[in-house]
């Protein structure tokens, strides 16, 4: 894959930190990662059997596969990741059995090998997202994708677009965009939620009162939007969305619950009668 390279260079700088660095962009690290263990931990109650096998592509520093842990998700866990330093990082998880370098293109594993393969806030980070999705597909019996949904208005302003850049966002994918991704490399959606983050991560970085209230302010209305609208919500700002990709024909379990994980009209965003295979979260 053209780029992989580059982008082992720019992620090994990411997990070289040290000192108070180091606990800065670990805490954010496991912050963010704690709201995509949940996405996984919702997304697999779709599965007719809960996943014994879990492998975690572009795991960094495998926080996100110790927090699946502790949410009971998988009796074996497997990571898969780019950069040395976060493999080394890894590697001392005792939730993870064992973690590989890979080379960003091609896992070294049969057909079929894994109950659920996940890829959370991977795709937007390399050049070619399908060779890697219908790869993952090969080796794991389900995925989950997860991507920030950056095609709005927000994430189009040019302070955003260098923002973007210089966190490695080669891709500005809606929801759209990620079905017919799916589709393309033979799988369907068979489950699907939104998230417009919670306020802790909008003041993470805060370095001062007034920035504090303004990231309270900005997740106060973001929220709000999220709450009254989902999809406006997805247009004007960027809201995390995760889903479950099955092979076409495979089966999974009816949603069910209305409230805070019910499923969704496709149009709307609202609860839709009888459930279909879309859930949106709402905001705490």
């Amino acid at each position: 894959m053209t780029g992989s390279a580059e982008l082992r260079d720019v992620y090994e700088g990411h997990y070289a930190a040290e000192g108070s660095d180091a606990v800065l962009y670990g805490g954010w690290r496991e912050l963010c990662a704690e709201g995509k263990a949940d996405h996984v931990a919702e997304l697999v109650g779709r599965l007719p059997e809960p996943p014994r096998t879990v492998a975690d592509v572009g795991c960094g520093d495998g926080v996100l596969l110790t927090l699946l842990a502790r949410r009971g998700i998988g009796e074996r866990r497997h990571g898969f990741e780019i950069t040395e330093r976060a493999v080394q990082i890894a590697a001392g998880r005792p939730e993870i059995e064992r973690v590989e370098r890979f080379d960003g293109v091609t896992l070294p594993l049969p057909d079929g090998a894994y109950d659920l393969g996940v890829l959370s806030h991977v795709l937007e980070h390399v050049p070619e997202p399908l060779p890697l999705l219908r790869e993952v597909a090969r080796a794991c019996r389900a995925v989950v994708v997860e991507v920030p949904l950056e095609d709005n208005r927000s994430a189009s302003r040019p302070a955003a677009e260098a923002g973007r850049r210089k966190i490695g966002h080669l891709h500005r994918f809606s929801r759209a965009a990620v079905h017919r991704l799916a589709h393309e490399a033979g799988l369907r959606v068979a489950g699907e939620l939104s998230d417009p983050l919670p306020r802790a991560v909008h003041v993470y970085f805060a370095d001062s009162a007034r920035a504090r209230a303004k990231g309270l302010a900005k997740a106060g209305a973001r929220r709000a939007l999220f709450a009254a609208s989902p999809r406006l919500a997805e247009r004007a700002f960027t809201v995390h969305y995760a889903c479950l990709c099955v092979p076409a024909k495979a089966p999974v379990a009816p949603a069910s619950g209305r409230g805070a994980n019910a499923a969704v009209d496709p149009a709307s965003g609202r609860p839709a009668q009888p459930p279909a295979a879309a859930g949106v979260r709402r905001p705490a």
